[in-house]
């Protein structure tokens, strides 16, 4: 695909740095999040009944600990707004037809174990560095979570194969539609691996499509935001999980009609835990730091009913979303 190998592989394989074969620390902390919200404030937003479960043998994790913090109610409320943002897209790809989905990066999320579509016939692939899924898959048996039918792991090392091929060596249907989970992941790669993930997933079939999220630029925020944002980048720099890429929501909707995404849904994080019934604490707060949650995808159909978009077609203003 032409990526940058080194970009793409820690992009992909969670977008952060692995320690031993074991998630990163911010892959952690997302787990960390979503586990402490189901019991401080009894899972309202997003309920994951896995969540603490897989965390069970890392009770003195400095990021567990730091998630149940009082203080941190809204990162908390972000997090799992996020989480239930992306399972509600997953659930309306579905209702669509879709039968594929694939977790980026999937770290510990449990979607896969959850999996509440399996009836309907939802495959679900995650994707991660082999040192990482091996790791996890030894965490899931120690905890007496079951692996179920539906749920394949794609262990893909892209130092030596891409995403098509690792997929394709799981089982996964090009030729099918499908829908991507990628959450906690694009500000840790570069342009080039963003936009070539982007390109892969809008040239399968129509119907596919996708969640992520992004930051906006830091000189795009004010001062106050900015100072935040910058102490912020600064730890995740010397955590070895540096940002590397931003977008301002009017360049990166241009970049997704130019991949040809006919449709989409651009929301800011505090946004969204308003639409979930969990506003913010205090107004103006540092919360979200101009992150946003954008979901995409391609439609089979136009407003007359015919074909909306060919695989290969020219792009044309019916496609903006």
């Amino acid at each position: 695909m032409g990526w940058v190998a080194r970009g793409v592989s820690r992009g992909l394989e969670g977008g952060r740095a692995m320690r031993a074969g074991r998630p990163s620390t911010t892959a952690r902390g997302a787990a960390a999040f979503r586990a402490a919200h189901q019991e401080l404030e009894g899972g309202r937003v997003f309920h994951d009944p896995l969540a603490l479960r897989v965390l069970a043998a890392d009770a003195d994790d400095p990021a567990l600990e730091a998630a149940f913090r009082p203080e941190r109610e809204d990162v908390r409320l972000s997090v799992a707004a996020r989480a239930r943002f992306a399972e509600d897209a997953v659930a309306a790809a579905v209702a669509r037809g879709v039968r594929q989905a694939v977790v980026l990066g999937a770290g510990l999320d449990t979607f896969g174990c959850r999996n509440p579509h399996a009836a309907e016939g939802l495959r679900v692939f995650e994707v991660d560095h082999p040192a990482t899924q091996e790791w996890k898959r030894g965490r899931l048996a120690a905890v007496g979570i079951p692996v179920p039918a539906s749920l394949t792991f794609a262990p893909v090392d892209f130092e030596r194969q891409s995403l098509a091929d690792g997929l394709g060596a799981a089982g996964f249907d090009p030729v099918r539609p499908a829908f991507f989970v990628w959450l906690g992941v694009v500000p840790y790669l570069t342009r080039t691996a963003v936009l070539g993930t982007l390109g892969f997933i809008a040239a399968l079939p129509n119907g596919s499509g996708v969640v992520f999220d992004y930051g906006e630029p830091p000189d795009a925020l004010p001062p106050e935001q900015r100072a935040v944002h910058e102490a912020r980048a600064a730890w995740a720099a010397r955590a070895g999980e540096p940002f590397l890429s931003f977008f301002t929501p009017g360049e990166l909707a241009a970049e997704l009609r130019r991949l040809r995404f006919s449709a989409g849904e651009d929301i800011r994080y505090r946004d969204l835990t308003a639409r979930y019934g969990s506003a913010h604490r205090t107004a103006g707060d540092h919360a979200d730091l101009g992150a946003h949650v954008i979901h995409a995808w391609t439609e089979d159909e136009g407003p007359s009913g015919g074909s909306r978009r060919r695989r290969g077609a020219p792009s044309d203003s019916s496609d903006r979303p």
